[in-house]
């Protein structure tokens, strides 16, 4: 892709962002025209709608395009981290850590916070025991062995949530914990995005930073370190940075699958496998479908439906699609 190819993409992109969340704040069981909307921002107009808006809608609004992007540009890292395109931000049981970190916070009636804590350093120590393990090991491709501990680690923490499910009060507890493994926005505030912002963006701009070094590491370590790259402390800044943006964001909106598996791919057909140009486009497009997919969820049923059921829905299909269409973009 040319630059000036590059510039318009980036400038459609970001068009469609503006479109989609001007949408979002539109839509939903209570319906708003583009003047009401515009005059709830400045702070005028009807009351009910200011509060619709400004306290509802628009930290939907602003946690959706930041879970889309979050969990988009981890998934790119991660695939091309492990040079697999069926890899997804929880390959290392990130997301498995973060799920058994936030049961276990709902199941000690913790406070929001707590659980959004609980889940965070749950995230994070379940890639931290798994890159200890995979380092103990030191044996055979350490890209295979990362992955098959991530497997087994994600097993663990998946049979331990169950566990905690079955000890979890009926009434009470286990409604709660089953609602936030399926995803959702529906009681975000600013106050659950204020924390997960810094870690994102710090998280995402490592990313960036390494974009070209990441690049290196799809041609295997021994080119890696012909061209001067050292793949193993790359590997771990890598993991750390992906890892650290998907745990911030689970923490606030709950597991929520698909986005970082399928998006990517989605990327790769626009801009190329070239992790420079496709970690920017990944991003955009995530954000934009995860609008998207919120907006829908708030709005298709007189009940919310969690997120996580409808990004299945919508990309357990396409990924099939892409399998149909046997495509080679990945090489």
């Amino acid at each position: 892709m040319t630059a000036g190819g590059g510039w318009r993409l980036g400038a459609a992109l970001l068009a469609a962002l503006l479109v989609l969340a001007g949408a979002a704040l539109l839509v939903g069981p209570y319906a708003l025209t583009p003047g009401e909307v515009a005059a709830a921002l400045l702070g005028q107009g009807d009351r009910q709608a200011g509060i619709v808006v400004r306290q509802v809608r628009l930290p939907r609004v602003a946690a959706a395009l930041l879970l889309g992007a979050a969990l988009a540009s981890a998934g790119a890292a991660y695939q091309a981290l492990f040079r697999n395109p069926l890899v997804s931000p929880d390959i290392l049981g990130v997301s498995a850590g973060a799920g058994l970190g936030a049961v276990l916070g709902i199941f000690l009636s913790l406070p929001v916070l707590g659980i959004q804590l609980a889940a965070f350093a749950g995230g994070l120590g379940a890639v931290a025991l798994v890159w200890v393990v995979a380092a103990a090991v030191q044996r055979g491709d350490p890209t295979l062995v990362l992955v098959l501990t991530g497997v087994v680690v994600g097993a663990l923490a998946g049979a331990a949530t169950s566990l905690v499910k079955v000890l979890a009060d009926p009434y009470d507890q286990l409604p709660a914990i089953t609602f936030w493994l399926l995803g959702s926005l529906a009681a975000v505030t600013p106050a659950d995005i204020a924390p997960a912002l810094p870690a994102v963006v710090l998280g995402l701009v490592v990313l960036g930073l390494l974009r070209w070094r990441i690049n290196v590491l799809g041609m295997g370590d021994e080119e890696a370190r012909a061209l001067g790259v050292e793949a193993g402390r790359l590997r771990l800044w890598t993991v750390v940075a992906a890892t650290l943006v998907t745990a911030s964001v689970t923490a606030v909106a709950g597991v929520v699958g698909w986005v970082g598996l399928v998006i990517p791919h989605v990327g790769r057909m626009l801009v190329g496998p070239g992790f420079g140009r496709l970690l920017p486009v990944s991003a955009a497009v995530g954000a934009g479908y995860l609008l998207v997919v919120d907006t829908l969820a708030r709005s298709i049923a007189a009940t919310e439906v969690p997120l996580g059921i409808l990004t299945a829905a919508i990309g357990a299909p396409f990924f099939i699609w892409l399998l149909a269409r046997g495509r080679r973009g990945w090489s």
